[in-house]
Order: C-alpha cells, then structure tokens, then sequence
C-alpha cells in the first residue's frame, strides 16, 4: 500500500513518523508560527526531537536579545513533540506547565539546536525537558514541561 496522501500519512504514522515526515516536508508544517520564528524540524525519533532553530531580528527585545517569550515558545514546542514523538499516531499535546531556566543571551542570526526528549510518556500526563545549545555545544536556555495529548484530535486509527 503506497502511503501518498496528507490523510493516510496522519492516520497510519506513528507519532515520531509523522514528526520526521514534516521534518523532510512530506507532511505540511502544523503552524505557520513555527516559520514565524525560524524552527526547522531536523529529526524525531520515538521519545526525542532535534530542532535547527534560527532566530530573526523579529524575535528581539528593545536589549537586542531573543526575547524570552520566544525562547520559551520553541522550548514549548519541543517538549510537546517530544511528547507526541511516544504516541502511536500523532497527537499535539496541551502545555499543562512549563519550567524555563534562561542560561545564556539568545542572538538573533545565530544557529541553535533545541533537543526535547520525552522522559515520561505516562498514559495521560507526559513529562518533557527540552534544551537550546550554542554552535558551541553550550547550553542557552533550558526547561522541563507536562504535557497532555489533545483530545480534540483523537480518531481511531483505521487497520493497516
């Protein structure tokens, strides 16, 4: 069976297949905002997401800095694709708390990695951390979320 459509990717893939197939643009991004703010998915795998993250000069506070709204926003969005990379199809998941530690300034135009890696993938409360590192490899910012799959996006999955 030949998996080609938008529908039969979300309804057959696992949660971090699905995550990878947006990664190499075989499925449509689920938000404009992460182009908003320069997110690119790199890899999923069950558990763990790695994200290229570029932040524009759109993202910067009066200080010249990445303001820490958007530092906690791709840090929320990778402990929620952490979480949802442990589903057996895709769910996007509902923030229940987020815990954020700003280590280091955040510069516009630089490269960074943001790592989320699912490290309780309960029945219905998951427990991410997420981390942005440098091109250096030294950790920027940090945080540890809950997360809860979205319901409103709950279907049974047809059989294979």
């Amino acid at each position: 069976m030949s998996i080609d459509t938008t529908a039969d990717l979300w309804n057959t893939l696992t949660g971090a297949e699905l995550i990878q197939a947006m990664s190499e643009g075989r499925f449509p991004e689920i938000s404009e905002v992460n182009t908003h703010i320069g997110q690119k998915i790199r890899k999923a795998e069950p558990g763990l997401v790695e994200i290229d993250w570029h932040p524009g000069e759109r993202l910067t506070n009066p200080g010249g800095t990445v303001h820490g709204g958007y530092i906690a926003m791709i840090l929320d969005n990778a402990v929620c694709l952490a979480g949802s990379s442990t589903c057996d199809h895709f769910m996007p998941m509902l923030t229940l708390n987020l815990n954020v530690d700003y280590l280091r300034g955040v510069q516009a135009g630089e490269p960074y990695t943001v790592t989320g890696t699912c490290v309780h993938p309960g029945r219905t409360r998951l427990v991410s951390n997420a981390v942005i590192t440098d091109a250096a490899g030294r950790p920027v910012a940090q945080a540890s979320a809950s997360v809860l799959a979205n319901q409103a996006f709950a279907r049974t999955a047809p059989s294979r």
